[in-house]
């Protein structure tokens, strides 16, 4: 699990699209950082845990493309 420490200004959104490249993912942040979840816009220096992102299957893939 890596870490990232905040800049002043950072929101969870775009936290997640610096970490995973999709800030659509903020969702996975929030539920690894519960006791941060009143915090909107953060200050600089607050570490955030960022869980490895898991690649999961697509169903709709062709089998050679799994």
């Amino acid at each position: 699990m890596k870490e990232y420490i905040t800049r002043a200004g950072d929101q969870w959104d775009m936290i997640a699209k610096r970490v995973y490249g999709n800030e659509l993912l903020a969702d996975i942040l929030m539920e690894k950082n519960p006791h941060l979840l009143d915090i909107f816009q953060f200050d600089a220096g607050v570490a955030i845990k960022c869980p490895d992102m898991v690649m999961q299957s697509n169903k709709e893939l062709p089998p050679w493309r799994k």
